[in-house]
């Protein structure tokens, strides 16, 4: 009887020590949020501060990935997907906005982004928030943008990346979230990815047509006549290639037809080691993005 009390009490403080180890050193049961949205799919829930893997996150009031708009500051709306976004395997301040807004102190560039979505799902947000009362544009997409039109399906509370509400046990999460969903996939084909999963995979999106999310943020731009600048930026088989796909050719194109200014991330010297998956960059990805973005905004500002 001493025995079973004996593994049990093991058990149980082994446990534990798993429930706050996780916890503590990986910040589970820290996950950022997400809300759905009628308007524009979903969204990270605002008003959220945290750790997760060591890395520190924080959302505002508006959901977006940066301090409160400063009234004292020249705004620029930076506007994307999952790249600007960063997700927790990027700190707060690592991201590309937070160094910028570190470099550039009289500027702050708001982060508005989320994991996988588009120009429309960019476009709606401002629709119902409004411009901060920015002086440009920075729009940061991949080729699959070009036909990655919102189609709304459930992904908030439905997929692991989408979390609604926090684990209440850090081991269950483990299992629930990373474990069960990886041997899901490992003896099944018929799972079904997230968003966020579909673009770290390189599968190219297959709308009917083009995003209207470009136009919608064209007109926006001229009927408050600041800048809209693409950033068009590569996956990592177009890096290897050396030439961005069909989809972002058709970016490249819409562009040039519309007099917007486009910066091809193409033309800069990003490698191998500047992503962290086959779309994603990792620190120093982001460190170049944010260079690219100082560069360009202080060459703007020399001209004025």
């Amino acid at each position: 009887m001493k025995k079973i009390y004996k593994i049990l009490i093991s058990l149980l403080l082994l446990t534990l020590i798993i429930e706050f180890s996780l916890r503590i050193f990986l910040g589970f049961c820290d996950a950022p949020l997400y809300i759905a949205d009628e308007n524009y799919e979903y969204i990270a829930a605002p008003n959220q501060t945290g750790t997760r893997f060591g890395n520190n996150y924080h959302f505002n009031s508006f959901s977006q990935r940066s301090n409160e708009p400063n009234p004292n500051k020249t705004k620029i709306l930076g506007l994307g997907d999952s790249v600007l976004f960063g997700g927790v395997q990027s700190d707060q301040d690592s991201i590309a906005t937070s160094i910028f807004n570190q470099t550039l102190t009289n500027y702050q560039m708001l982060n508005i982004s989320s994991g996988s979505w588009g120009p429309d799902n960019c476009s709606a947000y401002l629709a119902e928030y409004g411009s901060f009362n920015a002086k440009a544009m920075f729009l940061v997409v991949s080729s699959h943008d070009a036909y990655d039109v919102m189609d709304f399906q459930p992904v908030v509370g439905n997929h692991t990346s989408y979390p609604e509400k926090q684990y209440k046990l850090a081991w269950w999460e483990l299992l629930n979230r990373y474990v069960s969903p990886r041997l899901k996939h490992i003896f099944s084909k018929k799972t079904k990815l997230d968003p966020d999963e579909v673009a770290a995979q390189g599968i190219q999106k297959k709308g009917l047509k083009f995003n209207p999310g470009f136009n919608e943020l064209k007109k926006l731009s001229d009927s408050l006549n600041i800048p809209l600048t693409v950033y068009l930026h590569a996956e990592k088989t177009e890096l290897n290639n050396g030439n961005y796909n069909t989809q972002g050719n058709e970016i490249i194109e819409w562009a040039t037809k519309n007099n917007v200014s486009l910066i091809k991330e193409l033309d800069y010297n990003f490698n191998d080691l500047d992503y962290r998956d086959v779309i994603h960059l990792n620190d120093s990805g982001q460190r170049k993005l944010a260079k690219i973005m100082i560069d360009f905004f202080e060459d703007k500002l020399s001209k004025k």
